[in-house]
C-alpha cells in the first residue's frame, strides 16, 4: 500500500469551529476513498488561527517565522490540499487569503484541490465559485469540480433532505481522491517507456506521420 500526504487549510477563527469540522470530514471522507484504491494518507491538518500573527509578520517583513515556514512547506509538497474557510461579507476569510499571499506564486501548480466554505446561510454558497475557486485557479492549482459549502442548517437536525451535506462531502471527496490517484499512477510511469509518451499501443512510426499501424 502505498502513502500519500494530503494538507488540510482550516480558517475557521473560532474553538472550536464548524470550518474545522467540516475540513475533517472532508479529510476522513477522502482518506477512506484512498484507502479503497490501496493508498494510505497522512494528513497534516494546519490551523491558520494558530498561525495568525506569523502570517501578518510574513506579510510585513516577506520572512515566514519557522512555524509559518513549516505549514507552508507541509502545504506545498502535498500531493493534494483541502481549504477550507468560512465565508464573511461573501467572500472568503482574511486570514485565509492572507496565508495564500505568503505562498510563492506557482507552489500550487497542479495542484489538486477540494475547496469547502461555511457560513450561517446557504446564500453565501456561491461563494465557492465565484471567489475561492477563481483564486486557486489563478495560481494554476486543480480545484476539483464539486466544492463543498455548509450552512448552519447543515450541521442540525433540519439539515435539507435534498442535498444532505454528507452526499456533498462524498462527492468533493471521491474527486479529490481520484485526483490524488491519478497523480499517483502519473508519477509512478516510466518516462522512458513508449507507452508513455505515445500512448499504449501506438508505434514511434505512428508519430513520424502514420508509418506504422496502430
Amino acid at each position: 500500500m502505498s502513502e500519500r500526504r494530503i494538507a488540510v487549510i482550516s480558517a475557521g477563527l473560532s474553538n472550536p469551529s464548524s470550518t474545522r469540522m467540516l475540513a475533517d470530514r472532508l479529510l476522513a471522507e477522502t482518506a477512506k476513498s484512498l484507502r479503497e484504491r490501496d493508498i494510505e494518507v497522512k494528513a497534516d491538518v494546519i490551523e491558520l488561527r494558530d498561525l495568525a500573527h506569523d502570517i501578518t509578520n510574513n506579510l510585513l517583513t516577506g520572512f515566514a517565522p519557522a512555524a509559518l515556514e513549516e505549514a507552508i512547506n507541509r502545504v506545498v509538497s502535498a500531493d493534494g490540499i483541502i481549504a477550507v474557510t468560512p465565508i464573511f461579507s461573501t467572500s472568503y476569510a482574511g486570514l485565509f487569503k492572507s496565508f495564500i499571499d505568503v505562498l510563492a506564486p506557482d507552489a500550487l501548480t497542479g495542484k489538486p484541490v477540494l475547496i469547502g466554505a461555511n457560513a450561517g446561510t446557504a446564500r453565501h454558497s456561491l461563494a465557492i465559485d465565484y471567489a475561492i475557486r477563481p483564486l486557486f485557479t489563478y495560481l494554476h492549482a486543480e480545484p476539483v469540480s464539486t466544492g463543498v459549502f455548509a450552512a448552519s442548517s447543515d450541521w442540525g437536525s433540519n439539515a435539507d433532505d435534498v442535498a444532505p451535506l454528507s452526499a456533498r462531502v462524498e462527492r468533493g471527496a471521491r474527486e479529490l481522491a481520484d485526483a490524488i490517484a491519478r497523480r499517483e499512477s502519473a508519477g509512478d510511469a516510466d518516462p522512458f517507456d513508449p507507452d508513455t509518451y505515445l500512448g499504449k499501443g501506438r508505434s514511434f512510426g505512428h508519430l513520424l506521420g502514420g508509418l506504422a499501424g496502430e
